[in-house]
């Protein structure tokens, strides 16, 4: 009877993971997430626990979720414990949460919209130069609800929804559309990344050792077992509460795991930063990728020495880049080969997608898609022209709206590769799509009407270190591996998260902003010199020095996409080729000076451990990387819970 009863079990059709249970926990999260995070960086203003790739706050739940719950159930009856698969989904619900809060959307989404009519003034002209050009219902109207919102509302009103409800009910549809869109692509994209070329996803291997069974069956999972594990984890902890114990008494020592060394008198800097998830990150990624991320990171560095020496600079403004117009160009020219050289080598995979998208080719079998591949590729058709309606509407020239749109999925897309390949946890885009498009035409071209609407993308297109169609990428690969054929009901799951971040972070970051006063909490979200100004500092800049073309530009970014183009083309025909293309497409974000000790101590500990101890030792070895990734955001949640019950504020100890 037992014999038999284990035989169907195994032989039993694989579990989809989407369970009542499983949607109930994962939209728990979500709303935790979702409100906590906000919460963290505004009123406590401590570790941003939603910042990056990363997203630590789903990692902190996550392993709260599967050490205290999932195992106080198995140990009352093995039955109430979580399935792996169920698990699995709960943990893609949370990552895709953590996209949606602070550096995603909604705490640039309210005050940007808000920002616009709040911090006029004589002096910026915005008055003159910007707000003739907003149509009245892309932002709030009612100038006392907007002071409220940035000021505090007096004892008693609360909220003032009556103002937000038209820009809202415009701007969700958008921002729906383009998350929609997001996991369209993913879907076309999944197998070739995940299937064919087999990227390495770093950043989704704790949860995935968190999750892993074995045959003792006991109720504690063997990565809690693990003592080598918990010595890594003890090292973050260590350190973490050393810099949160200063903060509480300050004749307590802290650690210092950063600082720079200038170069090149003065105008470049090294920085020599130690961060724990990086390092575990990095255990985990290919030696040669590894290589050629610090490579080409310290290259980038005698650049810009270089330049700054000889004086070459160009005047060209640009906004969330590297100091360095060049640079940025040329780490946009290295993007654009990048990305087409990937959608070129899919070449056979997406003529298979569009076979059965557009002629129903019954010898090409999507069933183990999040989505099929008709609904991928009409969904992905019919979620652009919303948001081409959305953008000619918003202001933005007719012709535009197709360049700025693929400069945006470019951006997308490359981010999602080197976040799925290299397992860089903090990265933005060399270039954002709105510096793109008028630097690549010029202003002139574009008017006053362009201009406007493609400051009010700084919404969901500039500023972004974290972004669904990579936690949807991360997500795809986690149910690679534990939902088999399964995945068609996982996107119900991602939409729950999605409807729950956005509704949640909404009312979180309106009840802080009218309780508080958004100009009592984050300086950067809510201040006059953070992110609600910069987008109308962009359109005035541009509006008061009109140009053409920058040439110069042009030049850059040719120069990054032919050395971009010989990586590749020397990777693919030299089998000795020691650089990975990769590392140079990274190298120009200014966000990679910061990473790159840590890669390269994991690099060259990597290197010391297979020379020496062969796969076997590295294999041992891994649980304690693991366990630095998971101490760093565990000691970044648990004080930040500390912080609230105490009511400390400014003790931000997260670091990536």
């Amino acid at each position: 009877m037992n014999d038999s009863s284990n035989q169907r079990e195994t032989t039993a059709e694989p579990r989809s993971g989407v369970s009542f249970r499983s949607l109930l926990t994962g939209a728990i999260m979500a709303f935790c997430i979702s409100t906590g995070a906000p919460y963290g960086n505004m009123v406590l203003r401590g570790s941003y626990m939603a910042l990056d790739f990363s997203t630590a706050g789903a990692i902190f739940l996550f392993f709260l979720l599967v050490l205290i719950v999932h195992t106080g159930l198995g140990l009352i009856d093995r039955r109430l414990a979580f399935h792996p698969e169920e698990l699995i989904v709960v943990y893609i619900m949370a990552i895709v949460s953590c996209s949606i809060p602070t550096m995603g959307l909604t705490e640039y989404l309210l005050p940007i919209i808000s920002g616009a009519t709040y911090y006029a003034t004589v002096e910026n002209e915005w008055a003159v130069l910007v707000q003739p050009h907003i149509p009245s219902w892309m932002v709030p109207q009612d100038f006392t609800a907007v002071k409220y919102f940035y000021e505090g509302s007096p004892r008693g009103l609360g909220i003032a929804w009556a103002a937000w409800i038209t820009p809202l009910l415009t701007w969700i549809p958008l921002i729906l559309g383009i998350y929609f869109s997001m996991i369209c692509l993913i879907v076309i994209l999944r197998k070739q990344w995940i299937v064919r070329e087999r990227l390495a996803f770093p950043l989704v291997q704790v949860p995935l050792a968190m999750v892993e069974d074995d045959d003792s069956g006991r109720a504690l999972k063997p990565f809690f077992r693990s003592w080598l594990m918990w010595c890594g984890f003890a090292v973050p902890l260590f350190v973490g509460s050393m810099k949160a114990l200063h903060n509480y008494f300050n004749f307590i020592p802290t650690v210092i795991t950063q600082t720079a060394i200038p170069l090149f008198r003065n105008t470049a800097s090294l920085q020599i930063a130690l961060s724990f998830p990086m390092l575990g990150f990095s255990y985990l990624v290919n030696t040669e990728i590894a290589f050629s991320i610090w490579f080409f990171s310290l290259l980038m560095r005698v650049q810009e020495g270089v330049f700054g020496v000889v004086g070459l600079s160009s005047p060209e403004k640009l906004w969330y880049a590297p100091p360095e117009p060049i640079i940025a160009h040329q780490g946009m020219g290295a993007f654009i080969i990048m990305v087409l050289f990937g959608l070129w080598t899919a070449r056979d995979h997406l003529r298979d997608v569009a076979r059965k998208a557009f002629r129903g080719d019954d010898t090409i079998d999507d069933s183990d898609e999040l989505l099929s591949y008709r609904v991928a590729v009409f969904g992905f058709l019919g979620c652009n022209m919303l948001m081409s309606v959305w953008l000619w509407m918003a202001g933005l020239v007719f012709w535009a709206v197709p360049v700025y749109l693929g400069a945006m999925y470019l951006m997308f897309l490359g981010v999602t590769r080197i976040v799925a390949e290299g397992g860089i946890a903090a990265a933005r885009a060399p270039l954002i799509p709105s510096d793109f498009l008028h630097s690549t035409f010029g202003n002139t071209a574009l008017g006053p009407g362009s201009m406007t609407a493609l400051g009010f993308t700084f919404v969901w297109a500039a500023d972004v270190r974290t972004f669904v169609m990579a936690s949807v990428a991360n997500g795809l690969k986690l149910a690679e591996d534990q939902l088999a054929r399964r995945k068609r009901a996982l996107f119900w799951a991602i939409g729950l998260a999605i409807v729950v971040s956005i509704a949640s972070s909404i009312w979180a970051v309106m009840y802080m902003s009218y309780s508080y006063g958004g100009i009592n909490l984050n300086g950067w979200f809510f201040g006059p010199d953070g992110g609600p100004a910069y987008p109308f500092n962009f359109v005035t800049q541009e509006l008061n020095n009109p140009d053409g073309p920058d040439w110069t530009g042009w030049i850059s970014t040719g120069i990054g996409g032919s050395v971009m183009a010989a990586l590749m083309l020397a990777r693919h025909h030299f089998l000795w080729w020691p650089l990975h293309p990769l590392g140079f497409a990274v190298s120009s974000i200014s966000l990679t000076n910061y990473i790159t000790f840590s890669v390269f101590l994991a690099w060259l500990i990597k290197v010391v451990i297979l020379k020496y101890g062969g796969p076997g030792l590295f294999h041992r070895a891994r649980p304690f990387f693991l366990g630095l990734i998971l101490g760093q955001f565990f000691v970044a949640g648990i004080w930040l819970v500390i912080d609230w019950l105490t009511g400390m504020t400014d003790n931000n100890i997260y670091w990536i």
